[in-house]
């Protein structure tokens, strides 16, 4: 069988990035926020208000905001919920499954904008109310990577891989989506149940399975 050049770049490929570790992915852990619309912060923050950032954070253009906000649902609430920026389309709640059943929310396993059919709830801000329809999830988790990252580990984009995570309690994490843009920096997020489940500390890596 003739194997032609590409094949073989591909091969080598393939083993220099087993080799240099590159099927390793840094994981972060995401807590309850809120991404808010123009609109939302009008009403929550004053008219004209513009989001004020506080701190990068690892995916370039994302930042963590000075604003805080109450999110309050049938069974219950939270307070001091932080608020990422910039300002998006639709303003959207992503929390835990453990926060869902605290507040009495149905929250389904989405991926971040995909908001339809999923149910609203309350923000409550310095200056305003917003009951909002729909935009609660529980976030999928996921990889952000480049498109060099993505071909290093020959993966694509919205495909679904596995994540083998070691430890003292080892996980492996399935169906984790992978999204591939050049803006993207590597790293998978999870929420803080799934934290907590593999003891999640600061530099953990996570091995990508296909």
């Amino acid at each position: 069988m003739n194997i032609s050049e590409q094949q073989i770049q591909q091969v080598i490929s393939k083993v220099m990035a087993e080799m240099n570790g590159a099927h390793l992915v840094p994981i972060e852990a995401s807590a309850r926020h809120v991404h808010l619309s123009q609109a939302d912060v009008d009403l929550l923050f004053g008219e004209g208000h513009q989001l004020t950032p506080s701190r990068e954070l690892s995916q370039p253009g994302q930042y963590l905001c000075e604003e805080r906000i109450s999110v309050i649902g049938p069974k219950g609430s939270f307070q001091n919920v932080a608020v990422l920026g910039p300002v998006r389309p639709d303003s959207q709640v992503e929390i835990s499954r453990t926060d869902a059943r605290t507040i009495g929310v149905n929250a389904p396993i989405r991926e971040s904008g995909d908001v339809a059919g999923t149910p609203g709830l309350v923000l409550v801000g310095p200056k305003g109310v917003s009951r909002i329809e729909s935009g609660v999830i529980v976030a999928r988790n996921h990889i952000h990577m480049t498109s060099a990252d993505a071909a290093a580990m020959g993966v694509q984009d919205k495909q679904l891989v596995s994540v083998k995570v070691g430890g003292e309690r080892p996980v492996t994490f399935h169906n984790v989506v992978v999204r591939v843009k050049d803006s993207f920096a590597l790293a998978m997020h999870i929420d803080y149940d799934e934290a907590n489940a593999v003891e999640l500390g600061r530099d953990t890596k996570g091995e990508v399975i296909h």
